[in-house]
């Protein structure tokens, strides 16, 4: 379920979100008494929604060759009045916040796996003001979301990846040429287009390139036709792909998810996507230290080094 869209960040809400404001007391449900009494970092804010998370409860629960493989840690969420609203509606628990005003905070126990790009979520309480507990879960299975450009938990994601890699999450997501454009293509009537893929979701996996892709499809108004996010797996050197998963928007339809049949596909030289694989092998040999810094069958000195800091 996505909670949030893409909004401007805003300083006025950013003042009453700063690092040290701790709900008390915490929900017994985990966290040590002690180590509750730590102060929250700021990640972000927008028009809706403060986001932070407490440093002095991440910890690596487990790991592999050294590297950590999953990650707890402890996030929580301010809300104003209009993420308020937009939260109760789409966990459909207005008969137990009535009015959104009630919605102060929530604190979320959640679980991070950098290998798969994945949040988890363990346990969610939703606060009022005065730190009483109006709502409460515990997921059984646990919650699942896989971080992209679309993603709410983006932001908590990459500021708990750092927090034990230093490998420059928050930095590629904010990095200027974070979408490499891989080919544009000129159709009749003037209809264009373009698709481009993410840097920050690119990851080597055996002999395939995993990463987010993003295409458009204007008329020759730049009025939207089709858009198209989807996550592919891509053998660089055969040069076929294959659409793991995604969702495709129009103006009839809306967002629509993707229908695949799990085969690959032969990239043709004579295709517009051809230019996109011999960009996309570029990037391979040229981003190895990012397209590998999570991998677990290759030595990672400075991940586990890291990882024995942040368990202390």
């Amino acid at each position: 379920m996505k909670r949030i869209g893409r909004a401007a960040l805003f300083l006025a809400a950013a003042v009453g979100f700063m690092a040290g404001d701790l709900p008390a007391p915490l929900p017994d449900f985990g966290v040590p008494r002690a180590e509750a009494a730590q102060e929250w970092t700021w990640i972000a804010s927008d028009q809706k929604y403060g986001k932070f998370y407490s440093p002095s409860n991440v910890q690596v629960k487990t790991q592999v060759n050294g590297v950590p493989t999953c990650i707890s840690a402890w996030i929580k969420t301010s809300y104003t009045p209009g993420g308020a609203q937009e939260v109760i509606t789409n966990y459909n628990i207005q008969a137990s916040i009535p009015d959104p005003r009630m919605l102060s905070y929530s604190l979320a126990r959640v679980e991070v796996y950098p290998q798969e790009r994945k949040v988890v979520y363990i346990q969610e309480n939703f606060y009022d003001e005065a730190g009483k507990v109006i709502w409460s879960k515990v997921y059984e299975p646990p919650k699942e979301y896989e971080v992209n450009s679309q993603s709410y938990e983006e932001d908590y994601y990459v500021a708990i990846v750092d927090h034990i890699f230093y490998h420059g999450e928050r930095a590629m997501k904010d990095a200027p040429d974070r979408w490499k454009q891989l080919w544009v293509s000129q159709g009749a009537g003037g209809v264009t287009t373009e698709s481009m893929a993410d840097m920050t979701t690119m990851r080597l996996a055996g002999g395939n390139l995993i990463y987010w892709e993003w295409q458009e499809t204007k008329n020759k108004d730049g009025e939207f036709l089709e858009v198209k996010h989807m996550k592919k797996a891509l053998n660089y050197e055969q040069g076929t792909e294959k659409i793991v998963k995604g969702d495709i928007w129009t103006p009839a339809a809306g967002w629509q998810q993707i229908e695949t049949d799990g085969r690959y596909a032969a990239i043709t030289k004579e295709s517009a996507a051809y230019h996109g694989l011999e960009r996309l092998r570029a990037i391979v040999k040229g981003y190895q230290y990012w397209l590998n810094r999570y991998r677990v069958d290759l030595p990672q000195t400075a991940n586990a080094k890291k990882d024995q800091k942040a368990s202390k």
